[in-house]
């Protein structure tokens, strides 16, 4: 998750280096089909921690970061391309320049679906410079990428088109999001039933906090908590801080999942979630020390599973 609004660094506009498949539409995402769709796997929260420990040993491979306009973010963005198109997914890779340095964006279309309605999900897979960026964001880069895998694994063949992202230079300003929104027509855009986004799902004292921009999206994970019997409250730290904004700027209804960042956990939340009131839920945002040690491993593995449910849910 960026900083704030006013970090915001203004991207260059520069050619994509692949024309991007931008199909999909309507707001009723969370309506049911008549017909039986199998349920939502569990996502094994093994599976997901071996994708951050992957991300750890690229961030130390080079230089301690996966930041935009290094070498970590790059090979970052390759290995997940790699499980992607071995799982059957066509992929493309987004090309922009923010700062000087080139980016990349990811988009991974899972084959089939109503072309005219895309449920996508996403997170930015940059981290900080000065750290190697496992609960911002690789925690949620890696669970989009295990349901994506999941979804292959399933053979699940939903109503609506899925479409999952990665995004590069979130931390300088949405960059990477917001070359991509902009770069669709009116008439794709319009075809995007709704975006999902994940950024931060691990943290180390968490909470469990669900968008509210959409009510259809928002219930779909309310529903999901409440049947785990976890409390939730509404997201406020991120707003318009995370790659969900330039989406919900263009009308595409949005919603998605965090459990906090450099706010204080209140003894209040302490009572809904544990943890340590008077800490910030994740103590170590943006340092070197959010390595693979800096995850809360239920929080984890709750929020893995609840990415796949809403992808479930929402595309059926």
């Amino acid at each position: 998750m960026k900083l704030s609004v006013t970090w915001r660094a203004s991207a260059a506009a520069a050619v994509a280096t692949a024309t991007l498949l931008t199909s999909g539409s309507i707001a009723d995402a969370a309506s049911k089909a008549d017909v039986e769709v199998a349920a939502a796997p569990d996502i094994p929260v093994a599976n997901v921690k071996a994708h951050l420990t992957q991300l750890q040993s690229i961030a130390t491979a080079n230089g301690g970061n996966r930041a935009h306009g290094r070498p970590g973010y790059k090979a970052s963005l390759d290995y997940v391309k790699a499980k992607l198109d071995a799982a059957g997914y066509t992929t493309a890779i987004q090309q922009f320049t923010s700062g000087g340095r080139t980016g990349y964006n990811l988009i991974a279309d899972w084959p089939g679906g109503d072309a005219n309605q895309v449920v996508m999900a996403g997170s930015h897979l940059d981290s900080v410079s000065s750290g190697p960026g496992i609960n911002d964001n690789g925690s949620g880069s890696a669970a989009v990428l295990e349901t994506a895998l999941a979804v292959s694994r399933a053979g699940l063949q939903p109503t609506k088109h899925l479409r999952f992202a990665w995004w590069g230079a979130e931390e300088l300003g949405l960059v990477g999001s917001r070359y991509y929104v902009n770069n669709l027509s009116a008439t794709n855009r319009a075809k995007i039933s709704g975006y999902l986004n994940f950024d931060m799902i691990g943290s180390p004292n968490p909470g469990y906090f669900v968008y509210d921009d959409d009510p259809a999206i928002e219930k779909t994970f309310k529903d999901y908590y409440a049947g785990l019997g976890v409390a939730t409250e509404i997201e406020t730290e991120g707003d318009g801080r995370s790659d969900h904004a330039p989406f919900k700027s263009a009308g595409v209804p949005v919603g998605g999942l965090f459990t906090g960042a450099s706010r204080t956990k209140t003894a209040a939340q302490v009572a809904k979630w544990g943890g340590t009131a008077g800490q910030s839920f994740d103590r170590c945002y943006h340092s070197s020390c959010d390595t693979t040690s800096n995850i809360n491993d239920t929080a984890l593995d709750r929020n893995s599973d609840a990415v796949a449910y809403a992808v479930w849910e929402l595309s059926e």
